[in-house]
């Protein structure tokens, strides 16, 4: 298995355009890495790919990895796309994608139906991009000998959707975790989860790679930091801090954070948070880093 991670910044990525924080402006200065925003691509052979999640920035991605690059006039190694929610930093790529190319567009009905409510969806040709409608604990062959199953984890509705009082801990169709196999290596994909029950710990123990959700370092980072007014909570997310708490014990060969907002200190290499989650056995997602489980 082959997993190359597109982009490791949350919705807005690194720097955001209207975003004047610490890290915003390092990064613009080039004393930071920018992040382009969430998504990876997997492989179980090298030559087929499956992308999770098409980021607004899936053009630049898809230039800047060259597994991914056209092996001819319009042909190229996309052979799926799986989106884990409807959130628009996760599905606002499918409009790039939409240039007459076939691959099997999967996720599950819930997404499918926040998809179909948009009509510039419309722009992805049904005979060329089907959608596989996934149901969830249910595998499915995401490329040749990669598979997937995708399962329920905390979560909310996308912002868009989101009326009167919100649910952020709801677990259905609306927010889920990728489970890949490919031989014997097994690799969780979950950028978004508002919390960590034992059903989840389980699930995960033994993993040879995780890739969760790394979204804000502490709860409250942007209220404190004048940028929000929501916990991380709020946007259905867990901080960093309780997630390494809930997971120290639980048996993980690889643990990366993947989907930072740019607000986060895991975005500078050199900051004492990020040293800190590196002690404690994590690494920090980047644009381009190439995991093998």
């Amino acid at each position: 298995m082959r997993i190359i991670i597109l982009g490791a910044a949350a919705g807005g990525g690194l720097p955001q355009w209207n975003c004047g924080c610490d890290n915003c402006n390092a990064a613009r200065a080039g004393r930071i890495p920018s992040l382009t925003q969430s998504s990876v691509a997997v492989s179980a052979d090298g030559r087929d790919w499956a992308i999770l999640n098409a980021s607004p920035d899936i053009r630049m991605q898809l230039a800047a990895t060259p597994a991914l690059h056209p092996t001819g006039p319009r042909d190229m190694p996309l052979r799926s796309v799986l989106v884990t929610n409807g959130d628009i930093d996760h599905v606002a790529g499918l409009l790039t994608l939409r240039e007459s190319q076939p691959y099997d567009l999967f996720a599950t009905q819930a997404i499918h139906d926040a998809l179909a409510a948009n009509p510039m969806i419309g722009a992805l040709r049904a005979d060329l991009v089907p959608r596989r409608t996934v149901a969830l604990d249910r595998t499915i062959d995401l490329a040749p000998g990669l598979t997937a199953t995708l399962f329920a984890v905390p979560g909310k509705v996308p912002l868009y959707q989101e009326q009167g009082e919100v649910q952020t801990g709801l677990v259905g169709e609306t927010t889920v975790g990728v489970e890949l196999k490919a031989g014997a290596k097994r690799a969780f994909y979950i950028p978004g989860c508002a919390d960590m029950p034992d059903w989840l710990k389980a699930r995960i123990d033994g993993a040879d790679a995780l890739l969760f959700d790394g979204t804000l370092w502490e709860d409250d980072e942007m209220i404190r930091m004048g940028l929000g007014v929501k916990t991380g909570r709020r946007m259905g997310h867990m901080a960093v801090t309780d997630t390494m708490t809930a997971l120290d014990g639980v048996s993980i060969g690889q643990r990366i954070f993947v989907h930072m907002n740019n607000s986060n200190p895991l975005t500078d290499p050199d900051s004492a948070q990020t040293a800190q989650a590196r002690a404690q056995g994590w690494q920090v997602g980047r644009d381009g880093m190439e995991i093998l489980p």
